[in-house]
C-alpha cells in the first residue's frame, strides 16, 4: 500500500469526516508537520548526502546547506592532504574551549550555532576545504501534484497518515480518545520505521556519538 498526494488528502478527510473549507485548506500543513516529525525522529541513511565547501581563515562560522536537517559528520582537509574528522559538541563547549575567537588553529570541534550556521573551534587558521555528511530534508509530498509520491508516502505511508491525523485532530480540537488512539498508532509505526532504519545503518569508525540536534 502507498499513497499519492491526492490519495493521502482524501484519506485524511475520510478518517476525520471533515470537508470544511478551512480544514481542507490546512491538510497540506498537517502532512508537512507529520513529515517533519518522522524525519526528526528517524535518521535514514537514504536521506544522507555530502556537501563540500571551504572555511574562511579567521572566521569560525560555516553556513548550513539549505536542506540541512541534522549532522552525521564533518571533516576538513589538512595542509598535508589528510582528512581530519571533527568532533560534534554543544555550542557551550566550543565557547568554553576557545573563549577568545582570535585564537586560531586546525578546527577540532563543530556545533550547530543557529538554524543557518555551524560554529567551529578553534577558529580556522587557513581556508581548509571541508566536507559535511548530513541528513537532509527530502522534497515534501505537498510540493508535488496529486499523483505525486515520495519515499515516505510509499514506504512509511501509515506513519505519515497517522501523523497527519494527529495534527488534524489537534486542529479540530477533536475527541481526546480518538487523538490518543491515532498518536499511539503513529508512535508504534514510527518505532517500526526507526528499527528498520537502524537495522540498515552501518558503523562508521569516524563518527562519534549520535545525531543530537535537528534543525527547526
Amino acid at each position: 500500500m502507498s499513497f499519492t498526494y491526492g490519495q493521502l488528502k482524501t484519506a485524511i478527510q475520510d478518517y476525520t469526516e471533515n470537508d470544511e473549507t478551512s480544514f481542507v485548506t490546512n491538510i497540506p500543513l498537517f502532512i508537512r508537520i507529520a513529515e517533519e516529525r518522522i524525519l526528526k525522529n528517524v535518521q535514514l541513511s537514504l536521506f544522507r548526502k555530502n556537501a563540500t565547501t571551504n572555511f574562511i581563515s579567521g572566521k569560525k562560522y560555516l553556513p548550513c546547506p539549505s536542506d540541512f536537517l541534522a549532522p552525521f559528520s564533518m571533516a576538513f582537509i589538512k595542509t598535508n592532504g589528510d582528512k581530519e574528522f571533527m568532533e560534534f559538541k554543544d555550542v557551550s563547549f566550543l565557547q568554553m574551549y576557545t573563549p577568545d575567537e582570535t585564537t586560531t588553529g586546525e578546527p577540532q570541534y563543530y556545533a550547530i550555532f543557529d538554524v543557518d550556521n555551524f560554529i567551529v573551534a578553534p577558529t580556522p587558521n587557513s581556508a581548509y576545504a571541508s566536507e559535511l555528511h548530513y541528513y537532509y530534508r527530502p522534497q515534501s509530498l505537498t510540493e508535488l501534484s496529486d499523483s505525486g509520491i515520495t519515499w515516505l508516502s510509499e514506504n512509511a505511508e501509515m506513519t505519515l497518515l497517522y501523523g497527519a491525523l494527529v495534527e488534524s485532530y489537534i486542529y479540530m480540537k477533536g475527541e481526546q480518545d480518538v487523538m490518543t488512539m491515532y498518536n499511539k498508532r503513529f508512535q508504534e509505526s514510527l518505532l517500526g520505521l526507526k528499527q528498520l532504519g537502524e537495522a540498515k545503518e552501518t558503523t562508521d569508525e569516524y563518527r562519534r556519538g549520535k545525531v543530537l540536534r535537528e534543525k527547526t
